[in-house]
């Protein structure tokens, strides 16, 4: 009857809703399939996403969201109110309040086209909350407590690093290395020793299935099938754990610069508590095979995974939405509200 809050983590590659209430009832791939000459929505999500790399050309499978932000406003639009529509939060006496999260250094302008994507999607009240602060809530961090707290959030789009104390950002660093680019890095590492072209899939397979980035840690290989580019034809080849570590490794060392400049930034003060707590890993990202070994190396300091990185997020919202009102009245909402 009446409508519910909702928190959403609107990520490059996938979206989490969280209802109030109910949890996370949504998490579906962000693929939108369209027709490319009416622009008509087919297919959203899931059943959009085993459409990538494999339509006919009058059909396109497209993600409009790219390093953590809107690239099409209009297809992200419409998937929002797909999803909204899905969770069934509407009611007749109002539209539901929305939190939503935004990587750390996002401009107002893109701040302004995410809430306006989901006040057309159907929300009422938006709320707009950075994505590292909601996932270190999300991974049961106590970041309203005067002591240091390190997140390292690694999504689709973007790797947020931040510091956190007394409810707020103390430090952060945003950069657009994330599990796209790891994709990214395994194809043309792939199609540069082998010749082979492999799709966005493939390479996800490769990473998940045998990767690793931690020198010695995994001996697997996974047979693996694309297009030789001499020859035009199809073709098989096995590929090994550590040249999957071999073609992550500039984006490896991209997250690990970053942490280490955050960490530089940080008061003393909380650095002794993060030597003391640790940091915690959260998003996708952070299933990455040896991933926390080789921080803990680099950087000196306990790294920790979150239980179920993925859902972090999204369940950072959830505690959040419980506590909306006593948080909005605090001011702790910190990229800003739209009533």
């Amino acid at each position: 009857m009446f409508s519910k809050d909702i928190g959403i983590d609107l990520g490059t590659a996938n979206v989490l809703i969280y209802v109030k209430g109910r949890g996370v009832i949504i998490d579906e791939p962000s693929v939108v399939a369209i027709e490319k000459d009416t622009k008509k929505v087919l297919k959203v999500g899931e059943e959009a996403r085993k459409m990538v790399g494999r339509t006919p050309g009058n059909i396109v499978a497209i993600r409009p969201l790219k390093d953590g932000v809107i690239a099409d406003f209009d297809i992200t639009e419409s998937m929002l109110k797909h999803f909204i529509q899905k969770a069934g939060v509407k009611g007749f006496f109002g539209k539901p309040r929305i939190l939503i999260c935004a990587p750390t250094n996002i401009t107002s302008v893109e701040q302004k086209a995410i809430r306006e994507a989901a006040q057309k999607s159907g929300g009422g009240q938006i709320f707009l909350e950075q994505e590292p602060k909601v996932a270190a809530i999300g991974a049961g961090l106590d970041i309203f407590q005067p002591s240091g707290n390190m997140v390292v959030d690694i999504g689709g789009g973007t790797t947020d690093v931040a510091v956190l104390s007394m409810g707020d950002v103390v430090t952060a660093s945003s950069i657009k290395v994330a599990g796209d680019k790891f994709d990214h890095a395994i194809m043309s590492y792939i199609k540069r020793k082998y010749n082979l072209l492999i799709g966005e899939r493939t390479a996800e397979e490769l990473k998940v299935t045998i990767g690793t980035v931690y020198k010695g840690a995994r001996n697997e290989s996974l047979d693996i099938r694309g297009r030789d580019l001499v020859s035009g034809l199809p073709i098989s080849v096995s590929i090994h754990s550590e040249e999957i570590r071999e073609a992550l490794e500039d984006s490896i060392n991209a997250i690990v610069t970053a942490t280490k400049s955050v960490l530089e930034k940080t008061p003393p003060e909380l650095s002794a508590d993060i030597i003391d707590k640790g940091i915690i890993l959260t998003g996708g990202g952070a299933y990455l095979h040896g991933l926390d070994l080789l921080l803990n190396e680099q950087l000196k300091v306990p790294v920790l995974v979150a239980e179920d990185p993925m859902s972090c997020v999204a369940r950072g919202t959830g505690i959040l939405l419980e506590n909306l009102d006593k948080v909005a009245k605090r001011g702790i909402l910190g990229v800003g509200r739209n009533d």
